[in-house]
């Protein structure tokens, strides 16, 4: 099997720069952690450099013509390869309550819903790198008072430091997306517990974003807050307007409120 056809219907693009590759390999620090799950490999340009490295390398990967080439390919990879869907697939099956890091290209059309399933799973994951498409990179990474910064931005950063680390072009992959490419790297706080409720953390920044332009005191209006608390100085802003800590502090003063 000499190589694998790129499947449009799963976003797939492969990276054909050795070099870049290795700089995402590389942007894992290794620590706490003995095991790394590498989502999508493809025919392994990144994979090579990993097994490279003194951790077990792990790849799971919904394309059969994929899982056939990786296990001709890359004998290293022998019972490390998981023939499932990462957004549906129970890592305990493979990882049993260990602690593990995440890596990959990802497929542009399921990126946001693997960083999701991560922060599920964040109590296991110290650490997750790799490729996504360059205006999604960057909305993780982004800071407030921006267009860019929104749900993702404010969700992923409660629980991790985000760093956007540099830009791929196009042109090193086959076929080549029609737009650039960000490398991204988190890495899970020391304490990254919430002193609030976290499905209502959740709520909060969701219902909030949903309606950006507006000012808190409208965009949570579902949430039925009382008159005392919806003259709080903090409703006069808009949601893009509050970091991390201030949504949590928000979430902590609705919570008092009775929600």
């Amino acid at each position: 099997m000499e190589k694998v056809t790129a499947k449009k219907h799963l976003g797939q693009h492969f990276l054909k720069d050795e070099s870049i590759a290795k700089d995402i390999a590389d942007t894992l620090n290794l620590e706490g952690y003995d095991d790394v799950l590498e989502i999508g490999p493809g025919m392994g340009v990144l994979t090579k450099y990993l097994l490279e490295k003194p951790v077990n390398t792990y790849v799971i990967e919904i394309d059969m013509e994929s899982v056939t080439y990786l296990d001709q390919n890359y004998p290293k990879l022998k019972d490390r390869i998981i023939s499932k869907d990462f957004l549906k697939y129970d890592i305990n099956e493979t990882f049993e309550g260990k602690q593990f890091a995440i890596i990959g290209n990802f497929p542009y059309n399921i990126s946001t819903q693997i960083v999701f399933r991560t922060l599920e799973y964040r109590d296991q994951i110290p650490e997750f790198a790799g490729m996504f498409q360059k205006e999604v990179a960057q909305r993780i990474c982004e800071k407030k008072g921006t267009k860019a910064y929104g749900i993702l931005s404010v969700l992923v950063q409660a629980f991790y430091d985000a760093e956007y680390l540099f830009t791929v072009d196009e042109n090193v992959f086959i076929p080549p997306p029609k737009v650039k490419s960000g490398v991204l790297r988190l890495r899970r706080k020391k304490d990254y517990s919430l002193p609030c409720g976290e499905k209502l953390f959740f709520t909060v920044v969701k219902t909030a974003f949903q309606q950006r332009r507006k000012t808190l005191r409208n965009s949570l209006k579902t949430l039925n807050l009382s008159d005392s608390l919806r003259e709080d100085e903090i409703f006069n802003l808009r949601p893009e307007q509050l970091n991390v800590e201030q949504f949590i502090a928000l979430t902590q003063k609705i919570e008092a409120d009775g929600v």
